[in-house]
């Protein structure tokens, strides 16, 4: 499936996207999605076939550049514990800037039914862990990162983590006094990206 989408898809898309997140994948139709977009059903259909087709496609709109940052990222002239840190930089910053999509693949696509459905899914899943497979394989042959990591059980790590606190919103904000919306997201960037490396880095390191 192409990455390049003209103004109208890309319009499409995150459209879909919202309503995706705000209704779920299930309680949305192509006929909604339409009238959000103010166009007939026939030009969804036309640009994308099927609503799994859009999802494919919105998938590939919102991962295709991460792709790239990640595959750069491992082999990238730094020691494996500084890519471990840039790593999880990308997926809190993708994350946050991109929840929708997330949310969408995070709690749309969890049973073993849609992931036989949604195969693009799955290949994205497998080229991003196999390039953290790459950066603590690296680890592991210098000796800096144990060997009986369960690699497959990092990135729900972060995304679970991640997920957790910004699904608690409002629980969150009241215990740790963050007055605005802002200050939430500001403490995502800082606070909480930094308690996901140190335990991602718990898990990888021997202890000292």
């Amino acid at each position: 499936m192409k990455t390049d989408f003209n103004e109208k898809q890309i319009q499409i898309l995150l459209i879909a996207e919202t309503l995706f997140a705000e209704n779920g994948f299930e309680g949305t139709s192509i006929r909604t999605i339409a009238k959000k977009a103010e166009i007939n059903v026939a030009m969804v259909s036309y640009y994308f076939g099927s609503k799994e087709k859009l999802l494919e496609a919105l998938i590939l709109y919102r991962t295709s550049d991460l792709k790239i940052q990640i595959e750069n990222l491992s082999v990238e002239n730094l020691d494996p514990v500084e890519k471990i840190d840039k790593l999880i930089e990308l997926y809190v910053n993708r994350i946050r800037c991109n929840k929708g999509i997330y949310r969408i693949l995070h709690f749309e696509f969890s049973s073993e039914e849609k992931e036989d459905k949604m195969k693009l899914l799955n290949e994205v899943r497998d080229r991003n862990l196999k390039s953290l497979e790459t950066i603590i394989h690296e680890g592991q042959a210098k000796g800096i990162f144990r060997k009986e990591v369960i690699i497959p059980l990092i990135p729900p790590t972060i995304m679970g983590t991640f997920f957790h606190f910004y699904m608690n919103k409002d629980y969150f904000k009241k215990l740790l006094t963050l007055e605005t919306d802002e200050e939430f997201d500001n403490y995502i960037q800082t606070k909480l990206k930094t308690h996901i490396q140190q335990t991602i880095k718990a898990l990888l390191l021997y202890e000292s």
